[in-house]
């Protein structure tokens, strides 16, 4: 339980840093405790689509990821990101990427930031 705690704030955290850095991921809320919660919400959106979506349409790439060397990747973890975009704004969470560029530069601060930061706040995990 304190893992998913973790991972969901430092997620949170790592989607806060790439609205702030991303001129395309946007962040609506009227005041600081709907943006937080609205960042907490799409972190849950982003672990349950990593969890259930990404392994499946990895598998049904792969042959692009040996082929690029991994590199498609990339591409995939944009598309999650846009994924998970439209489900927050399915859901009127205030939660915006506007387009691939975005969700590609984006993705790749969420997926950065989020394994530091959740490497500093899992207790478990530190050697």
């Amino acid at each position: 339980m304190l893992q998913l705690i973790a991972r969901t704030v430092a997620t949170a955290l790592a989607v806060a840093l790439a609205t702030w850095l991303i001129p395309g991921i946007t962040l609506v809320g009227e005041h600081d405790t709907k943006r937080v919660l609205t960042l907490l919400a799409v972190a849950l959106i982003i672990g349950v689509i990593n969890a259930v979506v990404r392994p499946v349409v990895t598998f049904l790439t792969g042959c692009l990821v040996l082929l690029t060397l991994g590199l498609f990747l990339l591409v995939i973890n944009a598309a999650m990101l846009l994924l998970a975009s439209w489900v927050a704004e399915k859901l009127s969470l205030g939660f915006g990427v506007d387009g691939f560029w975005p969700a590609l530069w984006g993705s790749l601060i969420i997926s950065i930031v989020g394994a530091l930061v959740y490497r500093v706040l899992n207790p478990e995990r530190r050697g």
